[in-house]
């Protein structure tokens, strides 16, 4: 339905108003008319569609009627659809009528002014802004869906500046007036009808904090775009060009989708008509955009990897080094940290995840910073964001827990469950649930996770553990049958039945963690016949089981999809599980090639019959397993 405003008209001197394109114009017919008026006759200049709505009828003039009578609520409506190439160049005439018809007993006459006026945006999302016919003041999901995109400016693109982008209110390079997204203002019909008419382009007071806005006006140099729109800043007088009929906004978000921030922002670019001298301005005409700010989208380790993160500490030379081997297979760059900026920090995984936003116009990744602030916190600020790549964090006032470093938080392959699809996965984090009064996520970090919408986090059991991540129990791999991936779950009944065979085979004295210096090496037979481990390792299992039957529901597994990885623990109920042996669940996933923790089980026929176990298990799927020793550098740590 096209925008209608109500116009007044008067018998003692003509009127004159602008019409804008598509939009309608309602006559006050009755409230002109003279007081012995009864009926009216309407008619306009060839550039005008007139139009009588009598007794809920709309009648196309002309008609066979020549007059209407003013009762039962007559209306004229008009429309424009060719711009005037001069002010009033178009008219209409209404003439009243009195009971014995003849000589009209009045006249009012309006002069029109057909200009556009119209903000637009990629509501699209083909990559360039267009004239479209879809509702702009709407915004939905998918790739059927419309309503254009926003990103976030929080990389860094100046390397002289402390701060991120979207924390100030300058552009400084063309670089990121590419991270932005464009708005462009069109105004077309005399340009002198401006002189008598303002433009405003304002934001509601509620969004001015989560966008910025910049203009340069005619010119293409830095130094012109100036900040406009954003913060303490609500509206902006436009001033039409008399030689280009296009002003191109550029516009950046500055915050991402949160708790009271549902991601959707409004602008809107508002005509005002000046009336008489000491009167304020009235509004005639308002179109209005709307953007979504980009969520902040997390990637699956069973994508293809780009980089490789790791920290370089007191003696774990061996570890890197055989990370930096993976990499190599990998063909993807090894990026170490040193240890003048780690301070002997070594769980980068802790400290940050690694995500992306999109929008059709520009792609870029995110790390995220987990509240954990360990020796690492400086390392994404100082060394992680730059020229498009982007930083956000999140603090936790409350205090944290461990549960709030980030090997507590994972998100799976894309999915569908129960016909609904995930295509890009669903977030995984750890929790207390269902025990009362453990430890969880900051709430922070958890809004933010659920405020971005489109990868809804799953709450798994993982207080059960001493430092409660959800890595130590499961990971995905990539596969190229069925959903494309598999879940491993860490055993302990897994573990146990291997164990069981071995001993059935004659193998009951093989040891443990061989080769290691000042570690106690038990055999199968101690570990089989440890009432109180294999008691723990039973409640270990039913935790695991527990989030087993999450997992499948909410991530629409069947048995098929989940691989059961051989593994042990130990503690007691009251402190938390921690790995018996090196954690082999928590592995490196770089595409087909898996950099596992080395188990140091007991030797089979020479062979650690962990490590043959989980070939046999992985390497069908076209995996490749390399087995890293971390014992000393991560595992007793």
């Amino acid at each position: 339905m096209a925008q209608q405003r109500r116009v007044q008209l008067s018998t003692l001197h003509p009127t004159s108003t602008v019409c804008v394109l598509g939009t309608e114009l309602s006559l006050d017919i009755c409230g002109s008319a003279p007081k012995d008026a009864v009926a009216f006759h309407v008619q306009g200049t060839p550039g005008v569609k007139l139009y009588v709505v009598h007794e809920t009828q709309s009648v196309k003039l002309p008609s066979s009627v020549c007059r209407w009578p003013l009762a039962g609520g007559a209306e004229v409506l008009l429309a424009m659809d060719t711009l005037s190439k001069d002010v009033g160049d178009e008219k209409v005439r209404i003439s009243y009528f009195g009971e014995a018809g003849g000589v009209p007993v009045g006249r009012s006459m309006l002069y029109l002014t057909c200009v556009e006026v119209s903000l637009d945006t990629d509501a699209s999302r083909s990559g360039a802004v267009s004239r479209t016919l879809l509702d702009k003041t709407t915004w939905t999901w998918g790739p059927e869906g419309h309503g254009a995109i926003l990103l976030v400016n929080c990389d860094r693109d100046d390397p002289k500046a402390e701060l991120p982008d979207n924390r100030d209110t300058a552009v400084r390079s063309y670089a990121d007036l590419k991270d932005m997204s464009q708005m462009v203002l069109r105004t077309r019909g005399p340009r002198t009808i401006f002189t008598g008419h303002r433009l405003i382009l304002h934001v509601d007071y509620s969004d001015a904090d989560k966008v910025g806005v910049f203009y340069g006006g005619n010119s293409a140099t830095l130094e012109e775009y100036k900040h406009v729109l954003g913060g303490s800043k609500l509206a902006y007088t436009v001033k039409p060009s008399r030689h280009q009929e296009e002003s191109v906004f550029y516009v950046e978000g500055l915050a991402f989708p949160d708790v009271g921030f549902s991601g959707l922002v409004a602008f809107h670019v508002t005509l005002l008509e000046s009336p008489e001298k000491g009167l304020l301005e009235t509004p005639i005409f308002t179109d209005t955009v709307v953007f979504r700010v980009a969520p902040w989208i997390m990637t699956p380790n069973t994508l293809a990897p780009l980089e490789v993160f790791v920290c370089s500490v007191d003696e774990n030379e061996d570890f890197v080094a055989a990370v930096g081997a993976m990499a190599e297979k990998a063909k993807c760059p090894l990026t170490v940290c040193p240890l003048p900026e780690n301070r002997q920090d070594r769980w980068i995984q802790d400290e940050v995840e690694f995500g992306y936003v999109q929008a059709p116009h520009k792609t870029f990744p995110v790390v995220f910073d987990s509240p954990r602030d360990g020796e690492l916190r400086d390392f994404p600020v100082k060394r992680i964001l730059g020229p498009d790549f982007g930083y956000v964090a999140r603090q936790a006032p409350e205090g944290t827990s461990s549960l709030d470093s980030f090997g507590n938080l994972e998100v799976s392959p894309p999915v569908t469950v129960q016909g609904k699809d995930y295509p890009l996965g669903r977030i995984l984090i750890g929790s207390s649930f269902p025990r009362f009064g453990g430890r969880r996520m900051a709430k922070a970090v958890k809004d933010f996770l659920i405020a971005q919408q489109v990868q809804a986090p799953v709450e798994l059991f993982s207080d059960w553990l001493f430092v409660g991540h959800v890595d130590e129990f499961l990971s995905f791999v990539p596969a190229s049958d069925r959903k494309g991936f598999r879940l491993l779950l860490a055993s302990p009944s897994a573990c146990y039945q291997l164990l069981k065979e071995k001993q059935e085979e004659g193998f009951g004295e093989a040891v443990m963690f061989e080769g290691l210096v000042d570690v106690p090496k038990p055999t199968i037979n101690k570990i089989l016949a440890n009432e109180g481990l294999q008691k723990f390792n039973n409640y270990v299992q039913s935790c695991i089981s527990w989030n087993r039957d999450i997992l499948k529901r909410a991530l629409g597994l069947s048995e098929q999809d989940i691989i059961d990885i051989p593994q042990l623990f130990c503690g007691d109920v009251a402190t938390g599980a921690e790995a018996f042996f090196p954690d082999m669940v928590n592995m490196l996933v770089l595409g087909k090639h898996l950099g596992i923790p080395k188990p140091f089980g007991p030797l089979v026929g020479g062979q650690c019959c962990l490590e043959e176990r989980v070939r046999a298990l992985l390497e069908p799927l076209g995996l490749t397993c390399t087995f890293i020793d971390d014992f000393f550098s991560y595992h007793v740590l």
